[in-house]
């Protein structure tokens, strides 16, 4: 209905601009208001709130990453090839394949690796990318690796550092009131984290890397670690939505992937592929391209706002679920059975829906960090039923240790079965 009469309403904009100067000049002035707040979508050619063109964006986005550098050579830090010369070859061989790939390919990137003991790497917007060391050990193979590389490329190729900004601060001007609440911010990135998953796999796949390593990736993450989903709004899709839709869009794409060979047609892949198909065509300034600009602009992010509210709801929907189960879950028993091996029987006592996929979390502070380890528990969970979770804990923690950390037993995640 709103696209209908939006086309209705352009078409006679544009009868009108042909016959009168004024009106023509008048258009030309809101196509530059719409250059100053919005820029082109290079992925589908629609207009996306921004208020810093690439120039501005790499000088800034640069800019962070420099000082990080800075205060490694302050600290005496080693990066790059002084932390690791097999790992950085690496990480600069398969970067650059990526790269070639990308929608920003004619801009010079150039990686960074920096000692951190966390699986991490991220963009700032402008030219670098910012990979932690214990990223590249934790991958199993160069195709984990282009799949991170080509979502955190995809973060730049989509504006997502300052189309944020700038939602939040046009929110901020229109006084919206869903803008202010930490739910609807972290929506509203767990929703550009998503299409950076699917623009970064179609990366994989185009640059010769198999495009179903970004779902081994989540799918072992969900393994080891649970979704952690009750314990706060996330602003990334968890893990185990993350392999699924992961693995979706890797395998919609496969037909793309030649293995350890760029796809010849890569270049044409990224405007026109099975996720989206771009939208070329654009109104000059003068002959009803100011009004299409604005209302494209005004329309991409109302979409968005209404993606985000959406997803702020879905999250509260499935914390209240959790919680609600986790408030009828009773403890019978736990019991050492082994060293590092904890086993605790749970009954179900409600009336409420059957479960699956469930997960138990335990949870402890050590060391001044915190630990988590999780249970999954096979199969459905009828009311009134007992289930067994086990606990394997690593070498460096024994069960007799737990009641010296305070370790909490939680739900991490469940779904009410179909």
């Amino acid at each position: 209905m709103i696209r209908s009469w939006r086309i209705g309403f352009v078409a006679l904009i544009l009868v009108a601009l042909s016959g009168c100067q004024a009106l023509q000049k008048v258009d030309q002035g809101l196509y530059q208001v719409a250059e100053s707040v919005s820029e082109r979508d290079r992925i589908t050619g629609r207009r996306s709130l921004s208020m810093a063109n690439r120039s501005a964006q790499i000088e800034q986005g640069n800019a962070y990453v420099e000082k990080i550098i800075a205060q490694e050579q302050k600290n005496k830090r080693p990066i790059n090839a002084a932390i690791s010369r097999t790992q950085y070859q690496r990480l600069v061989r398969v970067f650059d394949r990526i790269h070639q790939v990308s929608h920003l390919k004619q801009e010079r990137w150039q990686p960074l690796l920096i000692k951190r003991n966390s699986f991490n790497a991220f963009t700032t917007g402008g030219t670098y990318i910012v990979v932690h060391s214990q990223l590249m050990t934790d991958l199993k193979d160069d195709a984990e690796l282009a799949a991170v590389l080509g979502h955190e490329i995809a973060h730049t190729v989509a504006n997502h550092v300052y189309e944020r900004q700038t939602h939040a601060q046009v929110s901020a001007l229109v006084g919206s009131n869903s803008a202010g609440r930490s739910g609807y911010q972290a929506a509203f990135t767990h929703e550009s984290e998503r299409e950076a998953d699917r623009i970064g796999i179609l990366y994989t796949a185009l640059a010769g890397y198999d495009p179903l390593a970004a779902s081994r990736i989540w799918q072992r993450k969900y393994t080891q670690e649970g979704n952690a989903r009750a314990l706060f709004h996330h602003d990334h899709p968890v893990n185990a939505e993350r392999y699924q839709e992961a693995k979706a869009v890797g395998t919609k794409v496969l037909p793309y992937y030649k293995k350890n060979q760029i796809n010849p047609r890569a270049a044409a892949l990224l405007d026109n592929n099975v996720l989206w198909q771009k939208n070329n065509n654009e109104v000059a300034a003068g002959e009803g391209g100011g009004v299409t600009a604005l209302l494209s602009t005004a329309l991409g992010a109302y979409v968005q706002h209404q993606q985000a509210k959406g997803e702020e709801l879905r999250q509260l929907q499935q914390a209240n679920f959790v919680k609600s189960v986790e408030s009828v879950l009773k403890v019978e028993s736990t019991r050492k059975a082994g060293s590092h091996l904890l086993d605790t029987r749970w009954r179900y006592a409600a009336n409420g829906p059957t479960l699956t996929n469930v997960v138990m979390g335990l949870y402890l502070k050590r060391n001044g960090k915190i630990e988590r380890y999780v249970s999954h528990v096979n199969g459905y969970i009828k009311p009134g039923q007992v289930f067994t979770a086990k606990f394997s804990l690593p070498n460096s923690l024994n069960v007799d240790d737990l009641k010296k950390y305070s370790a909490k037993l939680y739900l991490d995640d469940v779904q009410a079965a179909r």
